[in-house]
């Protein structure tokens, strides 16, 4: 535990090495609200984003731009339109690939039970390509990914290779997939938020053996009292207890209390 405290706060304490130098806005919530569990401590983040990249682009399978050897014509972690892309596009003087990039999220776990949870959640929330790393050191990491990207060239040694009514139809389609990918961030956050206040719920209640001897000295206290009353209890009031009112099944409860 102390070991992981220190690492959490040397590397929350380190400058931010991102291009942006900053924490996404649309993923601040969620990354605030791990960071402020003793358990969990995120290394890095994105919240979804639309790119043009010349050179250096990945295969065309890839949700990552390869950052190696390309530039970045058009950056934006909210939706665009076909003259966003038109005006960066003017720029071009290689291969140009427009790509939508979903929201990706890594987190150092301080338990393998730790990041189970965070993997459940994610997956629970759409991002279906989420899973755990364990490094030689011991090192437990869940990155919280999805499948859900796009990636499409657009032009080659600075040649458009596509219409522009090609590039607004894309637009279109990586603008609803931005939205999806809001939804599934706003998704996670809730579920996740309720995981972590049920599993701190689950912490604090008493376990089942002790609920076990509460619940057997209860039962105890009970048939003690009753045998107690029914030694001070005098057969003239013995008898005006059993009036009609009183009849058979309320001595049945009784015994079944005693027997229990």
């Amino acid at each position: 535990m102390a070991a992981f405290r220190q690492q959490k706060a040397q590397r929350l304490a380190r400058a931010d090495a991102s291009r942006k130098g900053a924490l996404d806005e649309g993923a601040a919530a969620v990354v605030q609200l791990l960071n402020g569990r003793a358990r969990f401590c995120t290394t890095s983040s994105c919240s979804g984003r639309l790119v043009l990249v010349q050179g250096g682009a990945a295969g065309i399978n890839s949700c990552e731009i390869q950052k190696k050897d390309c530039t970045w014509l058009m950056v934006t972690h909210a939706m665009c339109t076909k003259d966003d892309v038109m005006t960066a596009l003017e720029k071009a003087t290689g291969d140009v690939v427009l790509k939508f990039e979903p929201f990706v999220l890594h987190v150092l776990c301080q338990e393998l039970q730790d990041a189970q949870l965070l993997q459940s959640v994610a997956i629970e929330s759409g991002f279906r390509n989420s899973g755990i790393t364990v490094g030689r050191g011991g090192k437990i990491v869940m990155a919280v990914r999805s499948t859900h990207c796009l990636e499409v060239p657009l032009s080659h040694k600075g040649k458009l290779m596509v219409s522009e009514e090609y590039i607004e139809y894309l637009i279109q389609v990586a603008n609803q997939k931005m939205e999806e990918n809001t939804r599934r961030i706003d998704r996670f956050y809730k579920r996740l938020e309720l995981a972590l206040k049920m599993a701190i719920s689950a912490n604090n209640s008493p376990s089942e053996e002790t609920e076990k001897n509460r619940s057997v000295y209860i039962h105890r206290r009970k048939r003690k009292t009753i045998l107690e009353q029914d030694v001070h209890t005098s057969p003239k009031d013995r008898n005006e207890e059993l009036q009609p009112e009183d009849d058979t099944e309320s001595n049945l409860d009784i015994f079944a209390e005693i027997v229990i």
